[in-house]
């Protein structure tokens, strides 16, 4: 360790201190080289070319003072965020270089061991949570499937099972946006081309599971049909979120998925604000739900806008808007 700070010891002074001297001295050559020409001490010829050789070695010495810089630019030029390149950081931070370019490769080098270990806290992360709760996930449904062949469940053990798969449904799709959210890119989500209304139809028959005894309706209004080249998955998760989301706010009435050109809304009934004391509400209305704020982060992360109004009666409609959908052929 010894060894490498001895190499690696700075020079003194700033880079724009020695670019100053190197300077001060190319314009006093200059000086000097003019008053003896023109006091005819030194012919013009030689003055001429007394300046012409000051700026000569001026730029030799400020390429030589520059050559960290551009050693440090090629080096981030060719920089791989998923996989920093430690070693090279350490061979630059082993020679001889200026102070400033020293600050800034100890910043560089804290960085990068930075992200180099976020990221594989994320790589196993999604790998460990994406096995491990989806695990026990589906050992709760297949369970469930058997409970509900038995034939002698009471009344409240059916009501009981359907209290768990809408709870196991709704922590499915949790998971499932957070393993989406918690990647620093997009790598592992397959792109492709898909018709949105056949994947908005399995979130609305997914969500119709959740208001099962419950007075709401969810309804699925399709007067446009178009697809989209991009993550099934994401697509979905995002709609059910939205949809959830409405659920949520909703006692009673009919929520309303729209799919217009290019673009997918979610309508909430108006808002019955008059407290009855004979009913017990299912959720306390906030605009703000986490359920929104999981589909706030999924839109801006793949840049799908999405808008939330109130409309009168106070009533409310999510509405995400998608770039460059495609027609679909009748």
């Amino acid at each position: 360790m010894e060894g490498s700070k001895s190499r690696g010891t700075t020079r003194r002074g700033s880079f724009k201190a020695r670019i100053a001297v190197v300077f001060t001295l190319q314009t006093l050559v200059v000086v000097i080289a003019s008053v003896m020409a023109a006091n005819n001490v030194a012919p013009i010829g030689a003055a001429i070319a007394i300046m012409l050789s000051s700026g000569g070695l001026a730029w030799l010495a400020v390429s030589r003072e520059w050559l960290p810089v551009a050693a440090l630019a090629k080096l981030l030029d060719g920089w791989d965020s998923e996989r920093p390149d430690m070693a090279a950081l350490d061979e630059q931070k082993g020679r001889k270089a200026d102070g400033d370019i020293s600050k800034l490769l100890r910043g560089l080098h804290g960085l990068a061991s930075r992200i180099e270990g976020y990221s594989e806290r994320e790589r196993n992360f999604t790998r460990d949570a994406s096995h491990e709760l989806r695990s026990p996930l589906t050992v709760i449904k297949m369970s469930s499937d058997m409970l509900a062949d038995e034939t002698d469940l009471s009344d409240f053990g059916h009501r009981s099972l359907e209290r768990i798969r809408r709870s196991t449904r709704e922590l499915e799709a949790l998971v499932e946006a957070f393993l989406i959210l918690s990647r620093e890119s997009d790598q592992g989500l397959a792109e492709e081309d898909f018709i949105v209304n056949t994947v908005l139809r399995q979130e609305v028959d997914y969500a119709r599971e959740l208001i099962a005894g419950r007075p709401v309706e969810l309804i699925l209004d399709e007067p446009a049909t178009f697809a989209l080249h991009a993550s099934p998955r994401v697509f979905a998760v995002l709609c059910g979120q939205l949809i959830r989301h409405a659920l949520q706010q909703t006692d009673q009435g009919t929520i309303v998925v729209t799919v217009m050109p290019g673009s997918v809304s979610v309508i909430n009934p108006a808002v019955d604000t008059t407290p009855d004391p004979g009913t017990r509400r299912h959720a306390s209305v906030n605009p703000h739900g986490f359920d929104l704020a999981i589909a706030r982060r999924l839109s801006d992360r793949f840049e799908w806008p999405l808008e939330t109004r109130a409309l009168p009666g106070a009533s409310r409609v999510s509405s995400v808007r998608f770039p460059n959908p495609q027609a679909v052929e009748a």
